[in-house]
């Protein structure tokens, strides 16, 4: 069997897709990437439709060591890389043959890197997807050492390998757009004032569930609690420490305290690259250009056009090098 072996992993490395939906009704939770961006400039890389399961690193990289006659590898990921002890630069896919090693180092900047392979990962979907929701185990678990991740093709595609300008993707910069509501109206307007005009940090408390904030206390109108009713992707809860829960990707399905607002889902990916100690802001956007600037992201994620690279990193000359984006990770201006 073609396999890409894990030798190291950090202990939130998973397989993600972009989701298991229809499910959350039942009390699934949807799991999937939390940043949709750099999942998809993974699968340009590797040649892949947008929706394939890539693996996502989180803080701390990984080591892979390829069992199969060849394999094309991508990487998205603002991380020092090393392919068999020899530096290479990132943003960019690698054809491996067996037996080679491929190091991922710790994210540089950000928090979050997506590691694809020509063809994808030929692991049976559990309800519809191949995402990982590490807490219930659907799915799978994280990964370790050892693992052996079955690929869907038994050797890379006869093409150049290519890369992309890590500067150039899609991010929404700083504050984060959020539209307000389902319940802005169990907050004083002096709560709303103090979410939308203060500086919030992620605090310690973050993961893929969810990220608690640290920063202005939010004043709610009578109480903290409501009805249980859906959670989605970004929605911010308000419990009663008076601070803000936004919730991610390994959300629970339903919750009972109010959601002062939601993040804009092309502010996602921005907000899932933070890290604790990280600083932001909050900016209310009306739900048509929230719809506006999701709309536009995935426009561009559509247009993403590798060019080719180096064959290798041995190959890198003074010239490659000057022509390379050394500097990446960086959210860029989204315009």
């Amino acid at each position: 069997m073609s396999a890409l072996v894990v030798v190291a992993a950090g202990p939130l490395s998973t397989l993600q897709d972009a989701g298991r939906f229809g499910w959350q009704r039942f009390g699934v939770s949807p799991a999937g990437a939390m940043d949709a961006v750099a999942y998809a400039a993974a699968n340009a890389l590797a040649g892949n439709a947008p929706d394939v399961a890539a693996i996502e690193i989180t803080l701390t990289g990984d080591t892979y060591e390829v069992e199969a006659e060849s394999v094309r590898i991508a990487v998205a990921a603002a991380a020092a890389i090393v392919v068999d002890g020899v530096p290479a630069v990132g943003w960019r896919s690698f054809t491996l043959r067996r037996r080679q090693r491929l190091v991922i180092g710790p994210v540089t900047h950000g928090t979050r890197g997506y590691v694809a392979v020509a063809g994808g990962f030929a692991v049976e979907p559990q309800l519809g997807s191949r995402s990982v929701h590490a807490r219930t185990g659907v799915g799978g678990a994280p990964l370790k050492a050892g693992d052996g991740l079955p690929l869907a093709r038994a050797r890379a595609p006869d093409a150049p390998d290519v890369k992309l300008d890590g500067l150039a993707l899609p991010y929404v910069p700083l504050p984060i757009r959020v539209v307000l509501g389902p319940q802005d109206d169990h907050f004083t307007a002096r709560g709303i004032e103090a979410f939308l005009g203060g500086e919030y940090r992620v605090s310690a408390a973050a993961d893929r569930m969810g990220y608690r904030l640290e920063g202005p206390e939010i004043e709610h109108a009578a109480g903290f609690d409501t009805i249980s009713d859906g959670i989605v992707f970004g929605s911010i809860q308000v419990p009663g420490t008076r601070r803000p829960i936004v919730l991610m990707a390994d959300r629970q399905t339903s919750g009972g305290y109010p959601k002062i607002a939601t993040v804009a889902s092309a502010s996602l990916p921005t907000f899932a690259q933070l890290k604790p100690g990280d600083a932001l802001r909050f900016a209310a956007v009306a739900p048509a250009e929230a719809r506006e600037l999701l709309r536009r992201q995935r426009a561009a994620l559509a247009r993403l056009a590798p060019t080719p690279a180096c064959r290798d990193p041995r190959d890198l000359s003074s010239e490659a090098l000057l022509a390379s984006n050394l500097i990446d990770g960086v959210v860029g201006p989204y315009d």
